[in-house]
């Protein structure tokens, strides 16, 4: 395994990542707050892609919040029907809870994809491989650790440079000592959150705020945003 990039972090001051062909817009900012009882209050975050021939969103929430997610989309003026692809990082009931207002959309959970139809067909991912929606912009990353078949979604080339959607491979910013209680494999997680580190400008994280990354030496190496399998999941 690689050792972690030195990296220090820092919280975008709103919700929307411009860019071109692509734009970033957290509709969704995700929590995750400790009860009383031991429980957990949570909801994801909810972003969605726009720009170029795509729309696609990342994360549906839970089923608690179904209105809620159809009144932030209008807002932009989109209708479920509207939506060409779905990515949902993970399956998790906060994170695929919305699933049935999409029917007319690609459906990527975690590694697998279905058509409108029901076809499922093979992307590679578990193999460690990108799933390309629109080459040299938009890909679906396998990001392991959280569960066994989380993705991210790269967004390249926006006006912070490339923006990764990673769901719970960070619960939020600042969250060393938090995610591995909740990691089904950490050293895997911990694998894929270094590769995230070395490549990504920006990170969506799935319970909290998008923060920026700075590395030393930035701009030295952006790194390959299909090799994530061959790279960070090794001994």
């Amino acid at each position: 395994m690689e050792p972690p990039p030195r990296a220090r972090t820092a919280p975008l001051a709103g919700p929307l990542i411009p860019g071109s062909p692509y734009s970033v817009r957290v509709l969704q900012e995700g929590y995750a707050r400790g009860l009383p009882d031991g429980g957990t209050w949570a909801d994801c975050t909810i972003s969605l892609v726009r720009g170029g021939p795509h729309l696609t969103l990342v994360d549906t929430g839970g089923p608690w919040g179904r209105e809620r997610l159809l009144a932030r989309l209008a807002e932009q003026g989109v209708s479920p029907g509207d939506v060409r692809h779905v990515v949902c990082t993970h399956g998790h009931s906060d994170h695929v809870g919305n699933l049935n207002l999409f029917p007319h959309a690609d459906l990527i959970v975690g590694t697998d994809l279905s058509r409108p139809d029901g076809r499922y067909l093979p992307t590679g991912l578990r193999q460690g491989l990108p799933y390309v929606l629109h080459a040299g912009h938009l890909e679906v990353l396998p990001t392991p650790g959280h569960s066994g078949h989380d993705v991210s979604l790269m967004v390249r080339g926006t006006s912070l440079g490339h923006v990764l959607v990673a769901g719970d491979l960070f619960e939020r910013q600042g969250d060393e000592g938090e995610w591995q209680p909740l990691s089904q494999d950490p050293l895997r997680q911990e694998a894929s959150r270094a590769y995230a580190l070395r490549i990504a400008d920006v990170i969506v994280p799935g319970h909290g705020a998008p923060f920026q990354v700075f590395r030393e030496g930035h701009g030295e190496e952006q790194g390959d945003a299909g090799s994530l399998g061959a790279k960070s999941h090794g001994p």
